[in-house]
């Protein structure tokens, strides 16, 4: 947590919004997001959370490893470490005093697939929102979430993670039966926009 940024920390907070960055970046990546979030969200604890690895060809922190990473093994990868992002929700929703009802995770890219196969991997749900910004699911989701609303926002043309996982996800999604909503940008690469950040804050007051 000693890396992480609070952006914003009411006396009492009623929501917590926890953003997590993409791989090889650091919080500081969301600061101008979770200052929007935060100027338009009253009674919002707003944290910007640090992975917890050094990335391991550059600069910036990792959830996991992208050095030979493959559809195969990207699964694994993510397993071996959700536990401690669960904790990391946790731990804020401790400090913060709300509950998992009062929860909003937003991920972007490796911080989107981390949140998204959080809803697949942990049986108790941890937010009531899980927000997908440029990011994907590792395998297709096994069964509905129960509790949580899965929001899928893409860019149109990310180079990265194309926007075909975001619609693929989405899809699998809808057929379980899950609460979900998908909307793509024309002309948003691998980042974060006005537009897309409109959007966002229309889902967390929604």
């Amino acid at each position: 947590m000693s890396d992480s940024l609070v952006i914003q920390k009411p006396a009492v907070a009623s929501r917590l919004v926890l953003l997590y960055h993409g791989v090889g970046s650091r919080p500081e990546s969301m600061m101008t997001l979770g200052r929007w979030l935060a100027d338009n969200l009253d009674r919002t604890m707003v944290v910007a959370v640090a992975a917890p690895f050094r990335f391991d060809i550059g600069e910036g922190l990792q959830w996991f490893s992208i050095k030979g990473v493959t559809e195969a093994n990207r699964l694994e990868r993510i397993e071996a470490v959700i536990p401690l992002f669960v904790e990391s929700v946790r731990s804020w929703q401790k400090e913060a005093n709300v509950e998992a009802g009062d929860t909003a995770i937003i991920g972007f890219s490796q911080g989107a697939i981390m949140s998204l196969s959080s809803t697949q991997l942990v049986a108790e749900p941890l937010a009531k929102q899980v927000v997908s910004l440029s990011g994907r699911f590792a395998i297709a989701p096994q069964y509905k979430p129960q509790g949580t609303s899965i929001h899928f926002l893409h860019g149109k043309a990310d180079p990265v993670i194309p926007v075909t996982h975001a619609e693929q996800g989405y899809s699998w999604l809808d057929a379980l039966g899950a609460s979900t909503t998908l909307d793509t940008f024309n002309g948003l690469a691998h980042n974060i926009n006005h537009e897309e950040s409109v959007r966002l804050l229309e889902i967390l007051k929604g």
